[in-house]
C-alpha cells in the first residue's frame, strides 16, 4: 500500500523529468533566465508539487481531481516550452521528443488517475 506522494510512480517520473529539464536548460542562454528558462523549470517542478498535494487531498474526490488536473495542466505546459526550446535551438529534436514523450506518459497516468480515482482516495469513516 502507498503510504506517501513520493511511492507514486508517476510522482516519480514527474521529478526525474523536472531534474532532467533543470539540468538541460542550465545551458540556455542567459537572456532567457527570466523567460524560457524560469517557465519550463516552474511548470516541471509543479507538476511534482500538484500531485504532492492532491495526494494531502485525496480524502475528497473532487479536491483530489482538481489537483490532478492541475499537475495534468502544468505537463501540458511543460511540453509546448519544450517544444520551444527545440525550436529555439536550445534543445535537440531528439532530446525535445523524448522529453515530450515522458510528459505524454506522465499525462497518461494522470488521466487515468482522474478518471478513475476511487482506488486513491482515502477511505470514509464511518459514523
Amino acid at each position: 500500500m502507498i503510504q506517501s506522494h513520493e511511492e507514486l510512480e508517476v510522482y516519480q517520473m514527474a521529478f526525474k523529468a523536472a531534474m532532467r529539464i533543470f539540468e538541460v536548460s542550465k545551458k540556455f542562454p542567459r537572456e532567457e533566465t527570466y523567460s524560457l528558462t524560469d517557465q519550463i523549470r516552474r511548470s516541471s517542478r509543479s507538476v511534482c508539487s500538484n500531485i504532492a498535494e492532491a495526494w494531502r487531498k485525496r480524502r475528497y474526490e473532487a479536491a483530489f481531481v482538481s489537483k490532478l488536473n492541475d499537475a495534468e495542466s502544468e505537463a501540458a505546459e511543460t511540453q509546448t516550452w519544450i517544444g520551444f526550446a527545440v525550436e529555439c535551438g536550445y534543445l535537440s529534436k531528439e532530446l525535445g521528443q523524448e522529453l515530450r514523450q515522458t510528459y505524454d506518459y506522465i499525462i497518461g497516468k494522470l488521466v487515468n488517475m482522474i478518471i478513475k480515482p476511487q482506488p486513491w482516495l482515502m477511505p470514509r469513516r464511518r459514523q
